[in-house]
Parts: structure tokens; C-alpha cells; sequence
């Protein structure tokens, strides 16, 4: 699980379609980032459940696993240890910092290089579940190849400004 409590990985400027759904237990062992895309995956016991998106997508999570963004909130840590996640899908507006920093080529061998994120890039998952401009299907030999799913488009890069986070308009 992610070890230390941050503070919020999604700002949501107008909200789409939110519901809850079961994670499995990967996914609720190794925790979760708010912004994260999540992906339907099979169940044994007839419920909707989600994994990390690893380029397809279900929606995104609203919260991730260890936000405390109050202390005091019936929130607080509950998602992980009851393995739910509340699931935004359809017409969003949101500002994240869960998005690639870097390449997929370049996080595979190094040295790392920064992807410059513009006004009206399209985004989709990465292979981690990360917001990405890059065809990750693609690049890594993936036979799902090409991409093409259409989930989101940057608005606003990252600045420093904004404090690293991305404006994005997601269609999901």
C-alpha cells in the first residue's frame, strides 16, 4: 500500500457521473492515486469490480487509497480496507497530478525525459493507469496496438503556477 498520506491528486471543477465499485485485492494492497485509471476485470462473486487501467478504461478514481484530506472523514482510509473506490466515468473537468511525467521509452532505460504537455492533447491510460499523451500500447510492442481510445484532452499543461497539476476535460 502507498505509505504515507498525501494531500489531493484530483481537484474536480465540474463533476460527471460518480458510483461505487469493488477493487481487487491487488489493486487494494498496493493502493491507488486520485486521478488513477481503474478498468473492469472478471469476478467471482457477481460484482462490479475494477483494477488499474493498463491502457482501457471503466472511469477514474476520485480519491486515492491513503488521501487525508481531513482527518476526521468517514473517508479516512476506508476505501483500501473495504476494498471500494468511488469511480468517476462520463463528462468531467478535473485538475490532477496523475498523469506521466516522463516517456515510456525513457522510464524504461533512462535517462529520464519530461513529456511537454500542451492545450488539446489527447490523452488516454497509460500502461500504468496514468493519464498520458503517448500510445504506450504502441511503443512497448502491445498486440492491442494502437490506442485509439479517446478519454480525455489537456486543457491546461502543468505549470508551476498550478502547482504541477493538469487541467483535463475527460469523455469517459
Amino acid at each position: 500500500m502507498l505509505e504515507e498520506a498525501r494531500n489531493r491528486d484530483l481537484v474536480i471543477l465540474a463533476k460527471g457521473d460518480a458510483f461505487t465499485v469493488n477493487v481487487d485485492a491487488n489493486t487494494a494492497t498496493q493502493g491507488w492515486r486520485g486521478g488513477q485509471g481503474l478498468q473492469y476485470t472478471p469476478s467471482p462473486n457477481d460484482e462490479l469490480l475494477v483494477t488499474r487501467s493498463d491502457g482501457f478504461y471503466a472511469g477514474f478514481a476520485l480519491w486515492g487509497s491513503n488521501e487525508v484530506p481531513d482527518e476526521y472523514t468517514s473517508m479516512t482510509r476506508n476505501q483500501p480496507t473495504y476494498k471500494f473506490v468511488v469511480l468517476g466515468a462520463g463528462g468531467w473537468l478535473v485538475m490532477t497530478t496523475t498523469f506521466e511525467k516522463y516517456t515510456w521509452a525513457s522510464r524504461q532505460i533512462g535517462p529520464l525525459v519530461p513529456i511537454t504537455y500542451s492545450a488539446s492533447d489527447r490523452l488516454v491510460f497509460s500502461l500504468r493507469g496514468f493519464w498520458t499523451k503517448e500510445d504506450e500500447w504502441s511503443l512497448s510492442g502491445d498486440p492491442r496496438a494502437p490506442n485509439n481510445y479517446f478519454i480525455g484532452f489537456c486543457i491546461q499543461a502543468p505549470t508551476l503556477a498550478r502547482q504541477g497539476f493538469m487541467t483535463i476535460q475527460i469523455s469517459i
